[in-house]
């Protein structure tokens, strides 16, 4: 009889190939002809309609970011045609690109309205930080991984945010050099709110976290009242894990 163990490790290869089949069938899609900007400009039309608006994201603001941020432009050459499918996708480095859904979801959740300075741990390939400086003043944004770090910063750079600066570190210690921040939003679970990041938090400042376990996490979103922090759950999400001091000290996923 196969141990938990067992179990547990034959369950998630099966997810993983699957998973690896999906992507190998989008993968074929995207090679199947080279879009135009028009082309790319009515697919992500497109997604903000079906995949964001008409799941109840009605911040004009967040509407607005997305429809004009190119996500195609921050995925490698060969998944741009299926850049703005109602999927995350892989950008190097076992770390994905998120569901643009979830991007949205977490950029409305900290009611940005263009004035605050904002941190982002986990800038992955620059999308997430790329849509927050649509609305806000200032966004730091810091990546554990040198590689994607560089990648990022050539690439926001290259697109004309002038307002993203980017960092790489532990981002489960934040970045108190510039604290408090107006807005946090951390894209990578943890498996608790790091300290660090609720001290950074300004007053009256809101945070939206993946907090959770292996396979399931919920978005939390926490606001600062008086020094002390109110709670809500969102969005149950799966992220890559959030790597550092506070974070998971290994690779789970």
């Amino acid at each position: 009889m196969l141990g938990l163990k067992q179990i547990l490790t034959s369950l998630r290869a099966g997810k993983e190939r699957r998973t690896g089949e999906k992507l190998a069938g989008m993968h074929s899609m995207s090679t199947a002809k080279t879009l135009t900007e028009e082309g790319y400009t009515e697919l992500r039309d497109a997604m903000v309609e079906t995949q964001i608006r008409k799941r109840g994201i009605a911040d004009e603001r967040v509407l607005r970011a997305m429809r004009s941020v190119p996500r195609h432009e921050f995925v490698e050459s060969h998944w741009k045609n299926v850049a703005y499918t109602d999927e995350p996708l892989p950008i190097g480095g076992g770390q994905t690109i998120s569901q643009p859904y979830i991007v949205a979801v977490m950029c409305a959740a900290v009611h940005l309205e263009s004035m605050e300075k904002v941190l982002e741990i986990g800038t992955g390939c620059g999308y997430q930080a790329a849509v927050l400086s649509c609305l806000a003043r200032e966004v730091h944004t810091v990546e554990y991984r040198e590689e994607l770090a560089s990648g990022a910063r050539e690439r926001l750079q290259r697109l004309g945010y002038g307002n993203i600066h980017v960092y790489c570190g532990d981002g489960s210690l934040g970045l108190a050099a510039f604290a408090p921040y107006d807005g946090i939003v951390v894209a990578a679970a943890a498996p608790h709110v790091p300290e660090p990041l609720a001290q950074q938090l300004t007053e009256g400042g809101r945070m939206i976290v993946p907090v959770g376990g292996e396979e399931h996490q919920v978005l939390l979103l926490l606001t600062k009242h008086g020094g002390k922090f109110s709670s809500e759950r969102k969005e149950p999400c799966r992220f890559v894990p959030l790597l550092g001091r506070h974070g998971w000290k290994d690779v789970w996923i």
